[in-house]
């Protein structure tokens, strides 16, 4: 009997994972938040992650159940374990995921090389941090924040007075080093319950208003020592954790060559994108294999480079769909990924990939493909 894989969130995540389910002999269902979801063509009920007794009935329906996004409350996690519903990652895990100041406190645990962190709980303590980190600091809110929100750079305590405003009693900003880096490096790890574990190249990522914009797999200039480091680490951290699932752990590459983690990922990440048509095994076929605890693939690239250019928006009006010949035409390698979502300014509806062995050209051509979506 196939097993049955429950995704919680109707994103372009579970979407994404559709495919490899069928591939894999997997039954694959989507408890999306609305109609009309990236994942509807999976999404075999409609209602709210947050709802105990929507997501009990959703998890007694399939064998194992994983995520979209790391939103699902601790109690409900909670409960489906309890209930005896295999859950990957588990709440144990996802909890760092979802709070990064636990995150920070358990990777000092650890010890995980990291930004200089803080605590925050009012604005003196915060302006304590900047007189004594050059008068620049990042604030984070510790939950809910993604894509760029949630995150300021700040250089007085009142940068983030209303922040503060809004905290509840026993609460805390999270307050971080504002990180001199040369470049940002994702590292991403595959596990399975049973412990196995492997490890993909690590890849440079390219933000833009704080959203990913591009990645490029491996990444440029890399060498034997920080390929070695960001393995060891991404690895430390998903033993360290007991993360089951893919997880994606975002790096500083500092001027002095110093590798500091700068947040994390349990889920299929999108600076894992380039491995649908860059990887032997794609991080979406990769993570079921882990949540089902087969045998995990091989994520060696099948090529020297593969460049992700993500589609980010355009016009609320636009037709996308009528402009993937234009960008086909434009590279006519490309992989075009589109996400089944409305359109508005700066919003993630889609992807290119283009795999070669001259990254100047990939990197041009999946650049030309994905502006004929602007």
């Amino acid at each position: 009997m196939a097993v049955r894989v429950g995704v919680i969130g109707g994103g372009q995540l579970a979407r994404m994972m559709i495919a490899p389910a069928v591939e894999l002999g997997l039954e694959i269902s989507v408890l999306a938040e609305a109609e009309g979801m990236s994942a509807q063509l999976a999404a075999t009920r409609v209602g709210d992650y947050r709802d105990l007794e929507t997501v009990r009935a959703f998890a007694n329906e399939v064998d194992v159940i994983t995520f979209d996004h790391e939103h699902v409350p601790q109690e409900v996690l909670r409960a489906l374990v309890a209930d005896g519903i295999a859950v990957h990652p588990g709440p144990d895990a996802l909890q760092f995921a979802q709070d990064k100041l636990a995150m920070r406190a358990r990777l000092a645990e650890l010890g995980i090389p990291q930004p200089d962190w803080a605590r925050a709980a009012e604005p003196s303590q915060l302006q304590e941090f900047l007189d004594e980190h050059g008068g620049r600091a990042v604030v984070k809110t510790p939950r809910g924040g993604y894509d760029g929100k949630g995150v300021r750079v700040v250089s007085d305590a009142a940068d983030a007075a209303d922040w503060f405003a809004r905290l509840e009693p026993g609460d805390a900003l999270l307050v971080e080093e504002l990180v001199p880096f040369v470049r940002e490096l994702a590292q991403q790890v595959a596990r399975r319950p049973s412990g196995q574990a492997v490890v993909y190249p690590v890849v440079e990522t390219v933000q833009r208003d704080g959203v990913c914009a591009e990645v490029i797999a491996p990444a440029p200039g890399g060498n034997e020592k920080l390929e070695e480091v960001a393995a060891r680490i991404g690895l430390q951290i998903a033993d360290g954790l007991g993360v089951t699932g893919m997880l994606a752990v975002e790096l500083f590459e500092t001027d002095d060559e110093r590798i500091l983690v700068n947040e994390l990922a349990m889920r299929p990440h999108n600076s894992g994108h380039w491995s649908q048509d860059g990887a032997v095994t794609s991080q979406f076929e990769q993570h079921l294999r882990a949540v089902a605890d087969l045998p995990l693939g091989d994520p060696s690239p099948r090529s020297s480079w593969t460049v992700m250019v993500n589609i980010l928006g355009g016009p609320s009006d636009a037709d996308l769909m009528g402009r993937v010949p234009a960008a086909l035409a434009a590279a006519p390698s490309a992989k075009v990924h589109t996400y089944g979502k409305d359109p508005r300014p700066g919003r993630k509806v889609g992807h290119v990939n283009i795999v070669g062995d001259d990254l100047d050209d990939i990197v041009y051509e999946a650049r030309s493909a994905a502006s004929r979506f602007d």
